[in-house]
């Protein structure tokens, strides 16, 4: 299981047990802030850090006090050989045992994907860039530490800005580049939103950049412009049930409650986990 209570926000209670549901393990629920904004996405704080920056070897420094007298013992061998690697593949290699370890011994998603994120770097690889750097921005919906959310979303940017560098017209890489500014990722805000707006513009039925777009609007707290984006997804993707949920959410938080049951009750018709079942049905109750 996740260290979960070190980074996991608690979010309303229907779309928390959604998102551990849908996303698994590794990935926290969502509780986007509502500051004051003056464009989709853009809001009057973003990009500011934390009164205490977020600083990885240390995390993991925490981390490693609830591990196994084993794990440690193995840990340290793979610490060790790391610090000992100068050639390229033997630091790739290294960077891959330490990123395993904290997946599938320590069950740790933070120190997995960071180290992932180093060899991707090593391999200068487009695909391994790319999966690092959207694994990140995954799970940047679930965090509310100032710190570490600055420190995510700059890490995915670097990520992300490599893979352009690579390939400048991959849709994808460009939108998760975009996205990473509505999380904190220090640079031009709205050079990177624009960025999404073109692809979005250019192909209106990408779903990710509707996606994003509507999360954008979500965190700036624009509903209207957030609800059209994500009617747009799920008119796209019907079985979207994570955009179904997100604008069941936007309507309640607007007060708007007979919208909100409605589309909580489109949710809960895809929704298989007796628990988040029985969460929704009580929020439903609650609304109407």
């Amino acid at each position: 299981m996740l260290k979960k209570q070190q980074w996991i926000v608690v979010a309303a209670g229907a779309v928390l047990l959604f998102s551990l549901y849908i996303f698994g393990n590794f990935s926290p629920a969502h509780k986007p802030p509502a500051p004051h904004a003056d464009h989709e996405g853009h809001s009057d704080n973003e990009g500011k850090p934390g009164d205490n920056p977020f600083e990885i070897n240390a995390f993991i420094n925490e981390l490693k006090k609830d591990l196994t007298p084993g794990q440690s013992a193995y840990l340290t061998t793979l610490e060790d050989a790391l610090t000992r690697g100068d050639l390229v593949t033997q630091r790739k290699n290294n960077f891959q045992a330490l990123s395993d370890f904290w997946r599938d011994s320590a069950r740790s998603f933070l120190p997995y994907i960071y180290y992932l994120g180093e060899k991707a770097k090593l391999e200068n690889s487009e695909k391994n860039l790319n999966f690092a750097a959207h694994s990140m921005l995954e799970e940047l919906r679930g965090i509310s530490n100032p710190g570490l959310k600055s420190w995510m979303a700059n890490q995915a940017n670097d990520l992300f800005l490599r893979s352009l560098k690579i390939n400048p017209n991959n849709d994808s890489t460009i939108i998760g580049q975009g996205s990473t500014f509505f999380f904190g990722a220090s640079g031009a805000p709205m050079e990177g939103i624009l960025k999404i707006r073109a692809v979005a513009e250019r192909d209106p039925n990408n779903v990710f950049a509707q996606f994003m777009l509507g999360y954008g609007g979500m965190v700036s707290g624009q509903t209207d412009k957030a609800a059209e984006r994500f009617k747009k997804v799920i008119g796209l993707d019907p079985e979207n049930t994570e955009a179904v949920f997100l604008l069941a959410e936007l309507y309640e938080r607007a007060g708007k409650k007979k919208e909100a049951v409605e589309w909580y009750e489109k949710g809960l018709k895809n929704v298989k986990n007796p628990e988040l079942v029985k969460a929704l049905e009580e929020k439903i109750k609650t609304l109407k």
